[in-house]
């Protein structure tokens, strides 16, 4: 677990780190972060989904290279000191609370922090972004709004927040169609077939071939669940850093 100081919202947080093993400082790594679904926390992926095992045994393998994996809050009104969310106050933050405070939160803190304590690369190729259900909506929201920040971006079961895919949000799914188009090296979007959000993933993949962005379309017969978040892990995992 480890603890900073988030200037953006002016307290302090905890995120959780995988490092490989045989992780050396004086060598440089890619970065994934992964970001979990709503009323979770970080211990979705480390603690239910065993995310860590899954790229362990992928390292261990020889099918992906070694990787740091970073997994924050992604509800900006959890902290150190208020580990609980307060829900009726998320209820009055609305996407606030999940939105554009995380994502400022992940752009000028977590990331910054991340690229100065660690032996990892500060480029866009070498960052990727995914996340599962809430988390993978926030992945495609920030992930397509800041494509010189992130060259791979994965949405697993996603629920975005714009109402281009039925969301409530007037936010553009691509504010910049044609560097979504030339400049994304991987976005996978997924979801299982018996998944209530199947629809909202269908429409995001509809937007995207209307738009000729190239993408993986992944469908499976799971629901929204671990076993599929865990499976597009593992899928997802194998092609990114290449």
């Amino acid at each position: 677990m480890v603890q900073y100081n988030s200037k953006t919202l002016g307290t302090r947080r905890e995120m959780a780190v995988y490092t490989p093993a045989g992780y050396a400082a004086d060598k440089k790594y890619p970065v994934l972060y992964l970001l979990h679904g709503l009323n979770s926390d970080k211990g979705q992926w480390t603690d239910w989904i065993r995310a860590q095992d899954v790229i362990d045994n992928l390292i261990r393998d020889g099918k992906i290279k070694p990787m740091l994996v970073v997994f924050p809050n992604c509800n900006s009104s959890v902290t150190v000191e208020n580990p609980a969310p307060d829900q009726e106050k998320e209820k009055e933050m609305g996407y606030k609370s999940y939105g554009v405070s995380f994502e400022k939160d992940l752009l000028k803190d977590i990331i910054p922090y991340i690229e100065s304590n660690y032996a990892v690369y500060r480029n866009r190729q070498q960052r990727a972004l995914a996340g599962l259900s809430m988390g993978g909506g926030q992945s495609l929201n920030i992930g397509l709004s800041h494509i010189d920040t992130f060259a791979f971006i994965g949405g697993f079961s996603s629920a975005p927040n714009t109402n281009e895919v039925g969301g409530l949000s007037t936010l553009k799914l691509m504010p910049d169609v044609k560097a979504a188009r030339k400049n994304l090296k991987v976005l996978w979007v997924s979801c299982g077939s018996k998944d209530w959000l199947f629809n909202v993933s269908q429409r995001i993949h509809g937007c995207l071939k209307t738009n000729q962005v190239p993408h993986v379309w992944h469908v499976d017969g799971n629901a929204h669940d671990d076993v599929e978040w865990a499976n597009n892990l593992y899928l997802f995992s194998k092609h990114i850093f290449k």
